[in-house]
């Protein structure tokens, strides 16, 4: 296999099928089509006593259908599923004649629900923090090739900004009456939203294309694998191919678990629930949280080792820290040193971190920072001041022109040899929105 300029390896769907090699998933136990298969033939008999609701109708749909194909979207699926059926598992969400606990066998069949109820939470729970940390992982990644400087910094703070609005978006959609469909929704969009922002650090297109000079050394093999990994037929395909087929067995099985649940519910007057039906939907609960609890371990095993989280030393980020050097410059006695930046987006960072290389004679250099509007008027941002040195970073109200001033200009005799790195730091993690990669970014 061809390496690149810099000795590293490509990443490709073939690299992968021989790591994927390593980790053979287990087939699902015969129980689990058989279960789904019972509970379609319990639903559609329960469907004979009254005619389905259009959501009834479309959940049947959705469990004979062809399930998402993408591994991430199918576990964001399973997590909404849970959730719907902790909301009917909900005691208040039983049938009345249920609620009631007349007899031993109504109170067995409610501390039945209860187990489910609460597998079902821990189950969700888990799921939950398995995308939280592979979303951490990939970022984290990600963030190994960039500069590790104040710039990284900013745009991990920026990050931490971005989760908070999105979090902030389900809340209120959620105050304003969201059901769960409508929350999995947006969290699916926010979801692509992520992918399109690694996806465009990969091409540096949008407001990316200022990173360009944050990547200077980055290996090209890791941004083009950012933005190909996703490809239908790119390295992604490869983990779909072999691990996609259970999971979208066990969606098939949480879909058809939430579906009998629904239908018994919504026919329950006057009538319990038989044993038989009892019977099956614990055995179909229990199998579904087992298998998919071991899938869940499965996968993450893979995420981990996969060999596209690569190291910083595998992929040569020694080599792009040395190009990411402090410029030096001198300033001459009586003169300035000017250094514009150009912003196209509110929300960036204007950052700087510099010093005097200083002789035997202890000097300062002064230094302030300026708005220049399109048209050339210009607003102090930052109040000259004399320093030595200096780090800090201001967040930018207005698209536009920032002029970084170093002063000598009150200097009759001595230069001063200025050591200096700064930029403009897009709000990397706020990209237009037009709706942890697929390892659940």
């Amino acid at each position: 296999m061809a390496s690149t300029r810099d000795g590293l390896v490509p990443i490709t769907r073939a690299y992968l099928a021989k790591y994927y090699d390593k980790y053979p998933l287990s087939p699902l136990p015969d129980e689990v089509p058989r279960l789904i298969g019972e509970l379609k033939s319990l639903s559609e008999d329960l469907a004979k006593v009254s005619p389905l609701s259009p959501g009834e109708q479309e959940l049947f749909s959705e469990a004979d259908g062809d399930p998402v194909y993408k591994i991430d979207e199918n576990l964001w699926k399973n997590r909404e599923q849970m959730e719907e059926i902790i909301l009917l598992l909900n005691e208040s969400r039983r049938p009345k004649l249920m609620q009631k606990k007349n007899t031993a066998e109504d109170s067995d069949i409610n501390s039945l629900l209860d187990e489910i109820e609460v597998k079902f939470k821990d189950m969700l729970n888990n799921l939950q923090q398995f995308q939280v940390k592979n979303a951490d992982n990939v970022f984290n990644i990600v963030m190994t090739y960039l500069p590790q400087d104040f710039r990284g910094t900013l745009i991990s703070k920026q990050r931490e900004r971005s989760e908070r609005n999105k979090q902030a978006q389900v809340e209120a959609l959620i105050n304003s009456g969201g059901n769960i469909r409508d929350k999995y929704a947006l969290l699916w969009n926010q979801q692509m939203e992520r992918r399109r922002q690694l996806a465009q650090l990969g091409s540096a297109t949008g407001v990316y294309k200022t990173l360009v000079k944050y990547l200077v050394g980055v290996p090209q093999v890791l941004l083009d694998f950012i933005k190909q990994i996703n490809d239908d037929h790119g390295p992604m395909e490869e983990q779909r191919l072999r691990y996609g087929p259970s999971l979208y067995t066990l969606t098939r099985m949480v879909i058809m678990i939430r579906l009998f649940i629904l239908v018994s519910w919504a026919r329950s007057e006057g009538k319990k629930l038989e044993k038989e039906q009892v019977s099956i939907l614990k055995e179909a609960a229990y199998t579904y949280i087992s298998e998919f609890e071991k899938f869940l371990h499965f996968i993450r095993e893979v995420f981990i080792n996969s060999p596209f989280f690569i190291s910083a030393e595998d992929a040569g980020a020694d080599e792009a820290s040395k190009s990411d050097e402090f410029k030096e410059t001198i300033i001459p006695a009586g003169k300035t040193h000017e250094v514009v930046l150009t912003v196209e987006a509110v929300n960036s960072y204007i950052a700087w971190d510099f010093t005097l290389i200083q002789s035997t004679i202890s000097l300062d250099v002064g230094f302030h920072l300026e708005y220049i509007s399109p048209s050339g008027e210009k607003t102090q941002i930052l109040p000259y001041r004399r320093y030595e040195s200096d780090q800090g970073n201001f967040c930018t109200v207005l698209a536009g022109s920032y002029k970084l001033v170093w002063d000598n200009s009150y200097s009759s005799f001595f230069k001063k040899s200025l050591k200096y790195k700064v930029d403009a730091i897009p709000p990397v993690a706020e990209a237009p929105q037009e709706t942890g990669i697929e390892a659940e970014t």
